[in-house]
């Protein structure tokens, strides 16, 4: 795989059957997206391995995978706990004025007089809108409202322009 940035996608999180298919917790929305990246870059302490995905579904409310070279309860069983990874080139391209989460955390968020507010440290969903939570002399949460909130969004230098109070 190459060096560029990775993305977290999920987790293995048990084992499903003798034939070595395991168990995932999907990061992706929806969940069973994950199954359609590979290989996957999996990673526990200073360990690393990539596995190809060779087949996968949804099983009940859990996502079951097969993966390159796990052919029996045993290799399954000693990939838990192994978070998954991707790269950004494994993602779909955007369309204009949409983002990855990824793309977005450290960018530079400034009021849209100049005022620095500190960096994209990460994105929640509420449920009515998303927030992003901006860390610098203080924490801030700031909806995530293209146009409204969100004024502009620069990829390339590095920036989110946000219509917000400082003080707030």
């Amino acid at each position: 795989m190459s060096k560029q940035q990775l993305i977290s996608v999920g987790k293995i999180s048990g084992v499903f059957g003798i034939k070595g298919w395991v168990k995932v917790f999907s990061f992706t929305d929806p969940r069973e997206n994950i199954l359609t990246y590979s290989p996957w870059l999996l990673k526990k302490d200073d360990e690393t391995k990539t596995l190809g995905v060779v087949d996968g579904q949804l099983q009940g409310k859990t996502i079951v995978a097969q993966l390159t070279d796990v052919d029996d309860r045993n290799q399954a069983e000693s990939l838990m706990g192994w978070d998954i990874f991707i790269t950004q080139d494994q993602l779909p391209k955007t369309a204009k004025d949409e983002y990855y989460w990824s793309d977005l955390i450290g960018l530079n968020v400034e009021t849209i007089d100049g005022i620095q507010l500190g960096q994209v440290d990460s994105l929640l969903e509420t449920g009515a809108n998303d927030v992003i939570i901006v860390q610098g002399e203080r924490e801030r949460v700031i909806p995530f409202l293209q146009g409204k909130t969100v004024i502009s969004i620069d990829l390339v230098v590095g920036k989110i322009v946000v219509d917000w109070d400082p003080e707030f």
